[in-house]
């Protein structure tokens, strides 16, 4: 075999075997009448986090974080105005850089706060 080859296979070799870096890592929130889960949402600053909203409820609810999207960089889904909005037993997706601080995070749907759909979320 030629050095070129030994070379080349070499090179190869190391490449698949380097594991991925940058990666954005993935975190589930729960969703149900009338809760969030975590509770509080800890998130790390300036690492990439895909957040998966998952409304195990029959009735519509929303995630609503003004601050916290608005200081956070938005790489691929959308919140509109600072929510999340979930229809019964829907799921969406939202992949984001978060800004270091402390955010209120709440359900802005008549009455749901107060009934407990409220949390924090913690970037640190």
């Amino acid at each position: 075999m030629s050095m070129f080859r030994i070379t080349c296979a070499a090179a190869l070799s190391l490449a698949f075997s380097v594991p991925a870096t940058g990666q954005p890592a993935a975190q589930t929130i729960t969703v149900w009448s009338f809760g969030f889960a975590p509770h509080p949402l800890h998130l790390a600053a300036g690492s990439p986090v895909t957040l998966t909203f998952v409304n195990r409820s029959g009735s519509s609810h929303d995630f609503t974080a003004k601050g916290f999207f608005a200081n956070a960089a938005i790489t691929a889904g959308a919140a509109p105005e600072g929510e999340i909005e979930l229809r019964p037993y829907a799921s969406r997706s939202i992949t984001l850089i978060p800004r270091a601080g402390t955010y209120h995070a709440h359900c802005s749907h008549f009455f749901h706060q107060q009934l407990g759909m409220s949390d924090e979320i913690i970037v640190d």
